[in-house]
């Protein structure tokens, strides 16, 4: 049986790493990894570890209530919008972020704001984010 590419990608972020499928066609990365290159189609790529490393673009607060229960002890937290040192765009958590209207604005001002992946566990499910640095 096939690797499953969702438990490759799960189980990286439970280890602490971002693993992604680099296209042999085109180059591109596709994050989270699928079973086709997310930019020309191409079924023929191989795995990579991204390094984690980014910026922060902007920060925004998560939805309250969340939108699901496992992310209510979080709540409320916030969300960022990253491009990571590859040229991947992700959203994710930002920890250690008070989702006050005065941080998020002192965020955006100072944004890029260098960041790196820090995934966490909420109730057995490991999830993507972000820690300042």
């Amino acid at each position: 049986m096939p690797e499953s590419i969702i438990k490759r990608y799960y189980d990286g972020l439970g280890e602490g790493r971002l693993v992604a499928r680099k296209c042999n066609k085109c180059g591109a990365y596709t994050f989270p990894p699928t079973t086709a290159c997310e930019h020309c189609g191409s079924f023929d790529q191989e795995w990579t570890e991204l390094s984690g490393r980014g910026s922060l673009l902007f920060v925004s607060h998560g939805i309250a209530p969340p939108p699901n229960p496992r992310f209510d002890e979080m709540a409320p937290y916030a969300y960022g919008h990253i491009i990571l040192e590859e040229g991947v765009t992700v959203d994710a958590i930002v920890k250690d972020v008070e989702p006050t209207p005065e941080n998020l604005q002192a965020l955006f001002e100072s944004a890029p704001v260098d960041v790196e992946a820090d995934p966490v566990n909420v109730k057995g499910l490991n999830v993507l984010a972000f820690k300042i640095v």
